[in-house]
């Protein structure tokens, strides 16, 4: 076995995991958990600090089983009965008598919160009192890791700087490129990969629960109502978005059901899953085909995302949809050529798409790149590939280091404007 497989099938474990709403608020949620813990009786008061991408993406989405938006009341069933043990599956156990004594909190001025000026992309402080001790923690680098706890001022715990890692960095040192993916997709042993599955078992039912149920602006149903009606046809491609979209719909809107993430993001994990699944199911590929592809897919996108920050002004769904069709090209029986031609044809389709937040129209961002997935995918098969045109490089891993500089360097100023213009 080549010595960097173990490597990349840490990097994936650690990258791709179940998610019960949208990361950034359950991050919060997830913090307030944790300090409650160190507390002996329900918190009277909350403080929560966040970094401003953090904050951007919280303002707009639904969290799960409360119905409501924000930051505030991600942070109140937190603390009032979330489960840290759980890590983004933190608030799974909440109901409406918790929700309510959290909405108590928040209407009686009692749950505050801020934006912090800080250097990380993932941020999250939360301070809290129960009227006798004072809880803090703080969050830094990804949606779950704690960087330190204090109870009354007291450190009770501090992150080892030596074990301390962001999600942006988690390729870094590593030999890895595209190709290097694409080989232990393709030959690693299937016993080793095929947890990846259980990622298709969570989108796919989610995306259901999108299908069955009004969710922010229902586009998967509007896509399957066009169907029914006769104004669209259920073809292969439609069926993608359709089941995509709805799966974001239902992400994004609040369901009480956990999404498979990627990178932190719950809608990049639906995008690297579900087009891959239903492609599968169309050429009749083995489970063994499907786990390589999804391989491909979700390790392909991490290592894409691993050239800028993990949260930006960049919508990530478009790097993600170029991993995918590179997975699709595959499981079509295409060669690693025409997998780089897909990836090289999304990026140069949708590169221009902007994150402004996380909320319900995620979902037709999720749409759009996974259309250019379909897209870029059906091109590849016909040997057609975007090739030195604006920011697409000579070859994939080029375009990749182009992406990435344009994101760090060229968005930083956009996304302080997206981000002044939603705070306002």
């Amino acid at each position: 076995m080549n010595p960097n497989w173990a490597t990349y099938e840490g990097i994936i474990k650690s990258m791709v995991k179940p998610a019960l709403g949208c990361t950034e608020p359950i991050a919060a949620a997830f913090a307030a958990a944790t300090a409650r813990e160190m507390l002996s009786m329900p918190p009277l008061e909350i403080n929560v600090y966040v970094s401003d991408n953090l904050y951007k993406n919280a303002m707009g989405v639904f969290v799960p089983g409360t119905g409501k938006m924000g930051l505030a009341i991600a942070a109140a069933v937190g603390a009032l009965g979330g489960d840290a043990t759980k890590g983004l599956e933190v608030l799974d156990k909440i109901d409406k008598a918790i929700v309510q004594d959290a909405q108590v909190l928040i209407d009686n001025n009692k749950v505050h919160i801020a934006r912090k000026d800080v250097d990380d992309f993932i941020y999250c402080l939360v301070e809290m009192t129960d009227g006798k001790d004072h809880a803090t923690v703080e969050l830094k680098g990804g949606h779950t890791q704690i960087l330190c706890k204090k109870l009354n001022n007291k450190i009770i715990f501090q992150q080892n700087k030596c074990n301390k890692k962001s999600t942006g960095s988690i390729c870094q040192g590593i030999d890895i490129s595209f190709k290097k993916i694409y080989d232990y997709a393709t030959h690693a042993n299937l016993e080793d990969i095929e947890f990846i599955l259980e990622a298709c078992r969570l989108n796919h039912a989610l995306a259901l629960e999108g299908l069955s149920e009004d969710y922010g602006l229902c586009i998967g149903k509007t896509i399957k109502t066009s169907i029914k009606s006769g104004i669209l046809n259920q073809d292969f491609a439609n069926k993608i978005l359709m089941y995509t979209a709805s799966a974001s719909d239902a992400r994004m809107g609040g369901a009480p059901l956990p999404a498979m993430s990627n990178f932190g993001s719950g809608n990049q994990g639906i995008t690297a899953t579900l087009p891959v699944y239903l492609t599968a199911e169309h050429y009749g590929n083995s489970q063994e085909q499907l786990a390589r592809a999804l391989i491909i897919s979700h390790l392909g996108a991490i290592y894409i995302k691993s050239f800028y920050p993990p949260l930006s002004a960049f919508c990530g769904n478009t790097v993600t949809g170029a991993a995918t069709a590179a997975a699709m090209v595959y499981l079509a029986g295409g060669s690693y050529e025409q997998s780089c031609f897909a990836a090289q044809n999304v990026l140069s389709d949708c590169a221009g798409m902007v994150c402004d937040g996380a909320k319900s129209t995620c979902a037709m961002k999720v749409k759009t790149a996974t259309s250019a997935a379909i897209n870029g995918f059906l091109m590849a098969l016909q040997y057609k590939e975007a090739h030195n045109l604006g920011i697409i490089g000579d070859s994939l891993e080029q375009t990749i280091r182009n992406v990435g500089r344009l994101i760090t360097h060229g968005m930083a100023e956009t996304d302080h404007t997206i981000i002044e213009i939603m705070s306002e």
